[in-house]
């Protein structure tokens, strides 16, 4: 069996994470026994999520073990299978992990599902046509729920989740407005994604300035808004919600290091009338199958356009995932491992 490189939790975050907080090992495979199959990855995922998980406090998931491979999605090949459910050659996507390879038992429901190449690159169920695009689904369709003409927005647009959210949203007639970081990224938002509008909240100190930025950007109101950020940029959207106005909350990645995020003015929740409602897109399998089938088909048809940031090597997991803290990435952040 091969011997396996992993990216494992070495100790916890005190404020900001660091690469300092991660080690890099190398275990042998055990042998596999009957029902389980051996995946080698092609592609990580990376994701805000794991931030908090790498925190041992109290959250919607078990904190990540110490000395443990770090979670994560994970798209490779089946190189060896003692289930009937799987061959050699299969495609699957799973939770494999921050390594190279993983065994996975073929019985265990979830762990393991096989895809299809023909129309969607491998890459994309980690992004696209996987989780990230199933959260936009959720979001947009169950609790945001909006009529056509309406105004829907969404921060961080150009990631994995916004940009299938502005796509699905496009679909359903809505004018979708986009928040993201810098120029560029507002150009392919609107230039490739289909944003009607995407400002720059880069460009503004406060959110008083952003708010103003969003009013011209969005002059009926903001009907729906799918929220990735917190802090300034909640703020500035709570501000241009219209009554009865939906605002479905995926992460806060302004408050993953631990400081407090208090909102200016939780009264306009009141005035407006506003459903905010947190999800978790894991608590949700039974609209796994019909998202993805949308999904996939706005992927193979060119209606959704995913951009990729990608990390060479197991070795730079870290770094890559610290830097999407950050916003350096351009879309769906990945580690390509062959």
């Amino acid at each position: 069996m091969p011997l396996n490189q992993q990216i494992v939790l070495d100790n916890r975050p005190q404020g900001e994470a660091t690469t300092g907080n991660f080690k890099l090992v190398s275990r042998d495979t055990p042998p596999l026994e009957d029902g389980q199959v051996l995946v080698r990855h092609h592609y990580l995922s990376l994701d805000p999520y794991m931030r908090g998980r790498m925190n041992d406090g109290k959250s919607y998931a078990q904190p990540q073990p110490l000395g443990e491979v770090m979670i994560g999605g994970t798209v490779g090949e089946v190189v060896e299978s003692r289930s009937p459910k799987y061959a050699a050659g299969d495609k699957v996507v799973g939770m494999g992990g921050w390594q190279e390879y993983s065994v996975v038992s073929a019985d265990q429901p979830g762990a393991l599902r096989k895809v299809d190449t023909t129309h969607v690159p491998l890459s994309h169920y980690l992004g696209a046509v996987g989780m990230p695009g199933v959260t936009a689904w959720y979001g947009l369709v169950k609790i945001i729920e909006p009529q056509a003409g309406q105004t829907v927005v969404v921060s961080a647009a150009t990631g994995a989740v916004g940009s299938a959210y502005g796509a699905l949203a496009k679909a359903r007639g809505l004018r979708a407005v986009g928040i993201a970081g810098g120029p560029d990224k507002c150009k392919y938002a609107v230039d490739e994604l289909g944003f009607d509008a995407c400002v720059d909240y880069k460009l503004h100190q406060d959110a008083g300035s952003l708010a103003k930025a969003l009013r011209e950007a969005c002059p009926k109101g903001i009907d729906g808004y799918f929220e990735n950020v917190g802090g300034m940029v909640l703020d500035a959207v709570l501000a241009n919600m219209n009554a009865h106005g939906r605002i479905a909350v995926c992460g806060m990645i302004a408050g993953y290091d631990g400081r407090p995020m208090p909102l200016a003015y939780p009264a306009l929740i009141l005035v407006n009338r506003l459903k905010v409602q947190g999800f978790i897109v894991g608590e949700h399998m039974e609209v796994w199958p019909e998202a993805l089938k949308e999904l996939g088909t706005l992927v193979a048809t060119g209606k959704l356009r995913p951009r990729e940031s990608i990390a060479q090597g197991i070795a730079s997991a870290p770094e890559a995932f610290l830097g999407l803290l950050k916003g350096k990435n351009f879309g769906k952040q990945l580690v390509k491992l062959i």
